[in-house]
């Protein structure tokens, strides 16, 4: 089951650079104020909230409160401009499990939402796998069956999206904002895709890339 994260922030550009970095891996509901934040959280379940601590209609500590009072144990995650130590103490003791002071990279926000998750026992799954491949996320590292493949940054990157999607195509504009970064369109995503088939395809006896024409790829569902 995806993990559902509930995203509270008014700035859209963050917003979207935060949601195309975790979408591949989390359900995102966003919101851009507090106020439809709290509605959405009554509403629906969630597993957990990231809370941005400026927003238009209400200061996020006094939201950041609100939802501690409605749920004692959901994780609850705030992004901040500050770096006032009192500031942060103070969103502690408002019910934060822990902040992030902007700016700061992806790849360690991602990190401290999966230390949260893994307090609660929902942390995104470190292994994936599909017929005979197997990803080891932690590790980075590849392989079908016992042969492990050996793959570049950027194709390794690609080849998880993917699988973390396995049998749903992925547009190549939702791989270049994983993978290279929002707003970044660069010519080279079919030659990557040919060498990852290359190392992950063609030495093995059951292909699992797609091409999904004009729209992007796909990793074939297959059980083990």
């Amino acid at each position: 089951m995806t993990t559902k994260i509930l995203f509270i922030e008014d700035d859209a550009d963050l917003a979207h650079g935060i949601a195309v970095f975790l979408e591949s891996d989390f359900d995102l509901s966003l919101t851009s104020n507090g106020t439809e934040g709290l509605k959405k959280f009554k509403r629906q379940a969630y597993d957990l909230v990231i809370l941005d601590l400026n927003l238009p209609d209400m200061p996020g500590l006094r939201v950041c409160q609100k939802l501690r009072q409605l749920d004692k144990e959901i994780p609850i995650f705030v992004l901040t401009g500050t770096t006032d130590t009192e500031v942060q103490i103070e969103l502690l003791n408002a019910g934060a499990d822990d902040y992030l002071v902007k700016p700061f990279n992806g790849r360690q926000l991602k990190a401290r939402i999966n230390a949260l998750l893994r307090r609660s026992g929902l942390a995104s799954p470190t292994i994936l796998s599909t017929h005979n491949l197997v990803i080891d996320t932690q590790r980075r590292e590849v392989k079908r069956g016992d042969v492990a493949i050996s793959l570049r940054r950027k194709e390794y990157d690609i080849l998880e999206c993917l699988t973390r999607n396995k049998g749903q195509v992925v547009t190549k504009a939702v791989l270049f904002d994983h993978v290279w970064g929002k707003g970044a369109r660069p010519s080279s995503i079919d030659v990557h895709i040919k060498h990852l088939r290359d190392k992950v395809d063609r030495p093995f006896e059951v292909p699992l890339i797609e091409t999904a024409h004009s729209v992007g790829y796909f990793v074939k569902d297959i059980p083990a």
